[in-house]
């Protein structure tokens, strides 16, 4: 079996607006192969003991993550292979696999450690896959010794269902006592093992997390992730709701498309559609949302929302949300004179080239620049003059977009490159520093969501994390599925960068974050109740869905 190859990225696509399927396609990703492929051979169960990390998720078995180890006894006398018990992560079941290896291209023949890790290995599905990516431990019996260990990165499936390394270290190196690994005759093996959702079986995304994904049409890029932010501002959803939208063409109202949307993420237990939303935009092809990025998108939704909304109760709401305050200034070095002019903003591009993280980004933004030499300002009646030209913040909004330009102009090739360098965002941030002068309250924000790609300029995945309540309970969104997930894996795993234990160059990293200011965030997340939605809404709602059921039978 040839163990070294790559999964090709596949994204799911469903057109039936009303009857999603009942099992998932496979998942866009790639397979990383640095071990020895799979174990296979006779296989008995073991002894063993279990160290789980997340105690509080004991005994959740849809976890993203795990920790947990292995006793195996009498290794000296070790013929077959053995097992552990099944623990489980993402509802499959995970054990770990050991043996002893004999290679006989060496002189003489070498013994060594087999260590694999198996998922799923007893069903008879044919179609399910699973990403995942683990580190695989030999424990030290010295005390605050490091374990030894390798990493792995894998597509498991019926065809592939354990990975690891048929030589994990020399069984000679391991029956060392000097070495520290065995201890009467007994060594201990263990694995952190950290798993995506798996495709091909049915994934309860309402069940698991209480929330559901959107469909993928297969032509909307970063829609679906944008959408789903946008719907856990939940000041922003109860404004949606209480648009008028009576009079509105069901065809051509995005009000009415959005308010749609955010009702059935919010009641069905399904995946939603979005080709209604998509049509009202008349961006009905894939080249149309390809020359939008997500910054013109989401400028030209809110800028439709705010139209929407003027003339009601609700005019000012997006604003509110939305704007922040910029002064542009130019001030005069050798005489008294300054120009400033005040500009609103809904989202602030920060460069992230050469820069360690959002701190480093902002005092670029706000770095000032020397107007001299052929360059100077002219200052109308004191002429032309040696100035500084810079920017200053006057107001920071309730909610923050803030856009990392991973995507830039690359001269040398004439072309749109993306920078997956390292980029640092923390959990809470306070830009009091960037202000031109202190608020009525701190601005300090909270991370509310992370948006990311996977790939390149030329094409990708989009997901987005969310912490829907500030609770520290993070959830990917992945198109039709959501899956609970760890705080590392929402944050520190999407700064980009490199990973030297596996020699990969992340191109999955995060390209807009939501920051939500810690001051109002009850108000900015306050819960949206079924008492929300209008009574006329929602018979209308109902309305057109018995209507859309009727057409398609």
């Amino acid at each position: 079996m040839d163990y070294d190859k790559t999964v090709e990225a596949m994204d799911t696509q469903d057109d039936n607006e009303l009857d999603p399927p009942n099992v998932q396609a496979l998942a866009p990703t790639t397979v990383v192969n640095p071990a020895n492929g799979g174990g296979g051979g006779a296989v008995t169960a073991g002894p063993e003991q279990m160290n789980m990390d997340d105690q509080d998720n004991l005994d959740d078995e849809v976890r993203s993550e795990a920790t947990f180890s292995f006793k195996v006894e009498n290794l000296s006398k070790l013929t077959d292979s053995v097992l552990s018990q099944a623990y489980y992560v993402r509802n499959l079941p995970w054990k770990i696999m050991a043996m002893r290896r004999t290679n006989d291209t060496t002189s003489p023949p070498s013994k060594g450690l087999g260590f694999f890790l198996q998922c799923n290995g007893e069903s008879d599905t044919a179609n399910w896959s699973c990403s995942a990516s683990a580190e695989l431990r030999l424990l030290s019996v010295i005390p605050n010794r490091d374990p030894f260990v390798r990493k792995i990165r894998h597509v498991f499936s019926r065809v592939e269902n354990d990975w690891g390394f048929s030589f994990f270290m020399n069984w000679n190196d391991i029956l060392n006592p000097e070495n520290g690994y065995i201890q009467n005759d007994s060594i201990t093996l263990e694995v952190h093992v950290t798993a995506e959702p798996p495709r091909g079986i049915f994934w309860d995304s309402k069940k698991h997390t209480g929330y559901v994904g959107l469909k993928n049409q297969g032509a909307t890029c970063y829609m679906n992730s944008l959408l789903q932010t946008l719907y856990f501002t939940n000041q922003l959803r109860k404004a949606v709701y209480k648009m008028p939208t009576e009079a509105d063409d069901d065809c051509k109202s995005v009000a009415l498309a959005l308010q749609r949307v955010f009702h059935d993420l919010q009641t069905q237990s399904k995946p939603v559609g979005t080709k209604k939303l998509t049509k009202s935009f008349g961006w009905d092809a894939l080249d149309s949302f390809m020359q939008h990025d997500v910054q013109e998108f989401l400028r030209v939704l809110l800028d439709k929302l705010e139209n929407k909304m003027k003339g009601t109760s609700l005019e000012g709401t997006i604003p509110k949300l939305f704007e922040g305050k910029m002064i542009s200034y130019i001030k005069c070095q050798n005489v008294d004179y300054t120009s400033r002019r005040t500009e609103t903003f809904y989202d602030i591009q920060l460069n992230i080239k050469g820069k360690k993280n959002i701190n480093e980004s902002f005092k670029d933004y706000i770095a000032t620049e020397i107007l001299d030499d052929d360059n100077k300002y002219d200052a109308g009646e004191h002429g032309l003059q040696k100035a500084e030209k810079g920017i200053l913040f006057s107001k920071f909004p309730p909610v923050l977009h803030l856009h990392l330009m991973r995507f830039q102009y690359d001269p040398i090739t004439d072309s749109s490159v993306k920078f997956n360098d390292r980029f640092e965002f923390d959990e809470k941030i306070n830009l009091d520093p960037f202000l031109e002068k202190p608020e009525d309250t701190s601005a300090t924000y909270i991370l509310h969501a992370v948006l990311v790609h996977s790939g390149d300029n030329h094409g990708g995945h989009y997901v987005v994390y969310i912490n829907p309540k500030n609770d520290g309970k993070w959830c990917k969104f992945d198109d039709d599925v959501v899956s609970r997930c760890t705080r590392n894996e929402a944050i520190e795993q999407n700064y980009g960068g490199h990973d030297n234990d596996l020699n990969i160059r992340h191109s999955s990293n995060a390209y807009m974050l939501v920051y939500v200011r810690e001051s109002t965030i009850h108000e900015v997340l306050e819960d949206v109740k079924s008492t929300d939605i209008s009574d006329e809404l929602q018979e209308r709602l109902d309305e057109q869905r018995r209507t859309n059921f009727m057409n398609i039978n």
